[in-house]
C-alpha cells in the first residue's frame, strides 16, 4: 500500500494544483468540458519533445486555435514553475 500512496501522491497534489490555479473550471482528466480532456491533451502530444515547454508557455499566455474556436484565456498568476508541473502532470495521463 505504500508504494500506491507514493506514486499516486504527487499525481495528486498536481491535481490539486490544476484546482488551485482554476484549470479544472475548464478542463478535466477523462471528459471534454470548455477545453479539451487532459487524457486528450496527453494523446495528442505523446511523443512531441517540444510539447512540454510549448504547453507551458500557453498555460501562462493562453492562447487559441488548436482544439476549436473557443480561446484558452491567460492564466498569468500560475509561475513558470508551476506551468511546467502542471503540463508534466497533464502530458502523463492516459
Amino acid at each position: 500500500m505504500a508504494a500506491v500512496a507514493a506514486i499516486s501522491a504527487p499525481a495528486m497534489a498536481d491535481e490539486a494544483l490544476a484546482k488551485s490555479k482554476n484549470c479544472m473550471a475548464c478542463h478535466a482528466v477523462d471528459k471534454k468540458l470548455v477545453g479539451p480532456a487532459y487524457k486528450d491533451v496527453a494523446k495528442k502530444y505523446a511523443g512531441d519533445a517540444k510539447a512540454a515547454d510549448a504547453l507551458a508557455a500557453k498555460v501562462i499566455k493562453g492562447g487559441s486555435g488548436v482544439w476549436g474556436a473557443i480561446p484558452m484565456p491567460a492564466n498569468p498568476q500560475v509561475s513558470e514553475a508551476d506551468a511546467k508541473k502542471l503540463v508534466a502532470w497533464i502530458l502523463s495521463q492516459k
